[in-house]
């Protein structure tokens, strides 16, 4: 049986906990709250502005942001470790796997890269394309950056 001051550590524990949880509260962040960022020319052709970046609080591992690409602009080759979901909201834009097909993606697509996979994502030569991005963090790293899109491949 426990003992009285083995109970009252219990408590004591349980109620610092809780109190530790209700100290964490909604957070809202404005349109505008944050400067627009362009897209650094190490990872992206052409001009591409981030707006509305956030990180999850850990244990949350999520982040992202919306993503604006003028016409002809596009991502480097990229991959993410757990994956990445692009939510189209306006324009039109392309999405390419290494050795796959180039697909169009409209407003209201939703896409999903699976962890690992070798892509870009951007505007077409015509129209530009913003997209919501999340993306998940594993050991801190969210995005391995690689070699930019050739004008051949972005063509195909």
């Amino acid at each position: 049986m426990k003992s009285l001051a083995a109970t009252i550590v219990s408590i004591v524990l349980c109620a610092s906990a809780a109190s530790a949880q209700s100290n964490q509260m909604i957070t809202v962040t404005r349109p505008g709250s944050q400067p627009s960022a362009a897209g650094p020319a190490e990872n992206f052709t052409g001009s591409v502005r981030v707006d509305s970046r956030f990180q999850g609080t850990a244990p949350a591992r999520i982040g992202g942001g919306i993503v604006t690409f003028e016409p002809g602009a596009r991502t480097a080759w990229h991959s993410h470790p757990l994956g990445q979901t692009l939510i189209v909201t306006a324009g039109v834009g392309l999405v390419q796997e290494w050795d796959g097909p180039v697909q169009d993606i409209r407003p209201g697509d939703i896409v999903w890269i699976p962890p690992g996979v070798k892509h870009w994502h951007g505007a077409t030569s015509a129209n530009g394309m913003s997209h919501i991005a999340v993306s998940e963090a594993l050991d801190g790293k969210a995005v391995e950056w690689m070699e930019q899109v050739t004008e051949e491949q972005y063509r195909r």
